[in-house]
């Protein structure tokens, strides 16, 4: 059973930036696909950045440029720095993680963490 405890959401202004940290256990990281997921109210969960097969990355287009997604192996930790935040970045973050070494985010992946809210204020 792998479990993901997110941390690091807040409330910023407009243009701010935020570091969301998730922290994994029960198995190694270097062996899944990792991903942060956001959901707003009354709107769908969307991927939007992932690291996969390693070392490749992805990005929605509506973060691209903005949010970098990276992690740390030895701590078995990955990470989500969000700069120059917009209002629509608002919703609640989750960090996922999946076995299936090739997944891009634009699918479900198998485990979610609990989720942490980050806010942006114009």
């Amino acid at each position: 059973q792998v479990t993901l405890v997110e941390s690091g959401g807040g409330s910023v202004q407009a243009g701010g930036s935020l570091k969301l940290s998730c922290v994994v256990s029960g198995n190694t990281i270097n062996r899944y696909s990792v991903a942060w997921f956001r959901q707003a109210p009354g709107e769908e969960r969307e991927g939007v950045a992932g690291i996969y097969a390693g070392s490749n990355t992805f990005y929605s287009d509506p973060v691209k440029g903005r949010f970098t997604i990276y992690k740390d192996d030895a701590k078995n930790e990955f990470y989500l720095q969000m700069d120059v935040l917009k209002p629509e970045d608002t919703a609640t973050y989750y960090c996922a993680a999946d076995p299936k070494r090739y997944l891009v985010p634009v699918y479900p992946y198998l485990y979610y963490g609990q989720g942490t809210q980050v806010t942006v204020s114009s």
